[in-house]
């Protein structure tokens, strides 16, 4: 466990900004210091709140985070990637999942929050979202690849539990990841603190029905639109002080583009440490797992399970987030370095041929 911790502002991280050129050394300082103990706070209580209804995928709770997230986009400035000139991307939904949350889960378009149609599409059924903003890179070549930061909206709705709690939340699981993509696209939205490459903030739904919204995402995409990395967030917001799990370092050099990034900024008081359980097969089981069968290097970030995952008890009082908003300030470094980088993060050949050779066909 690394001991050395930031200071409770941000004086300590501001002084390990990237060597840039003046100016854009100035902007990142100040993108870095947009990220903040109190932000991420009050993004996981907005998003895990009980109006919220635990975000089942489809239901009222998981649109209104759409809509919520949707709005932040607008707010920043950045490109729409969605449906119709929006940030809301929806799919259909074959065979709906049981209704678990309030009974009226219709959500009408709202014009000023980036249109969010109902759950129940009168052509095709039930629907559910994702939410998906850009920024376009600074480099006129390099703004044609692309970094994608993701994360899920969804949880599992609402379920009896022994506690009596009828809402689970889902705070950690991935309120966190939603609320750290939401403040990531916030700093990289400020005036030049873009990198060269372009950048994707994707928000996406149906993740514990089985990779849903990613899997929808990414057979989408426009394939001019060459992604180079995929970011996932998913559960950054409990257990170690200082440690954070990145499953994925040892398939592509990305892995050493973070050790790299973490060593260079020890004030920031994270350290990034592999895959711990092995065993239980995480690597498969988030969203970034969408895009490294679809050949794209990842990294996930993960602080492990704890007592309350999947649990009616995993409120936002519970999180961390003093913690998280220092992992969230690595992973934007981590960005930078990745964006601002000559080549593309490479692939491990022997994990390429296990990951992508052996579990994708086109």
């Amino acid at each position: 466990m690394l001991t050395v911790r930031l200071a409770r502002g941000l004086s300590a991280a501001l002084l390990v900004v990237p060597t840039f050129a003046t100016a854009q050394a100035l902007a990142v300082r100040q993108a870095l210091e947009s990220i903040t103990e109190a932000d991420v706070r009050a993004r996981v209580h907005i998003i895990a709140d009980d109006s919220m209804g635990g975000r089942d995928t489809p239901s009222r709770g998981l649109d209104l985070t759409a809509e919520y997230a949707a709005g932040e986009f607008r707010k920043f400035g950045l490109t729409p990637g969605g449906d119709r000139g929006g940030y809301v991307q929806r799919y259909a939904l074959k065979s709906p999942p049981p209704r678990s949350d309030a009974s009226d889960r219709i959500v009408h378009a709202s014009r000023t929050t980036g249109g969010v149609p109902s759950v129940r599409d009168k052509k095709s059924g039930a629907t559910a979202p994702n939410v998906v903003g850009i920024v376009e890179g600074s480099d006129s070549l390099l703004k044609h690849e692309y970094i994608v930061f993701s994360a899920h909206m969804d949880h599992v709705g609402t379920q009896a539990s022994a506690g009596g709690d009828s809402i689970w939340n889902g705070a950690d699981d991935d309120a966190s990841g939603t609320a750290a993509v939401i403040e990531l696209a916030e700093a990289y939205s400020m005036r030049d603190a873009r990198p060269r490459r372009s950048l994707i903030f994707l928000l996406v739904s149906g993740e514990e029905k089985g990779l849903l919204g990613s899997e929808y995402f990414a057979r989408q995409l426009d394939r001019q639109k060459k992604l180079v990395a995929n970011i996932n967030i998913d559960m950054i917001g409990r257990n170690w002080r200082d440690t954070i799990a990145v499953i994925g370092m040892e398939h592509s050099d990305l892995g050493a583009t973070l050790e790299a990034v973490s060593k260079a900024h020890p004030a920031l008081g994270m350290q990034p440490v592999g895959d711990l359980w092995p065993n239980e097969h995480f690597y498969f089981r988030s969203d970034h797992y969408t895009f490294a069968r679809r050949g794209v290097p990842v990294l996930f970030f993960f602080n492990g399970t704890h007592a309350d995952y999947h649990q009616a008890s995993d409120s936002p009082d519970k999180i961390d987030a003093e913690k998280e908003a220092r992992i969230v300030r690595l992973i934007f470094l981590l960005g930078q370095a990745i964006g601002n980088a000559d080549a593309p993060p490479q692939w491990d050949q022997g994990s390429y041929r296990k990951i992508v050779d052996r579990s994708y066909q086109r």
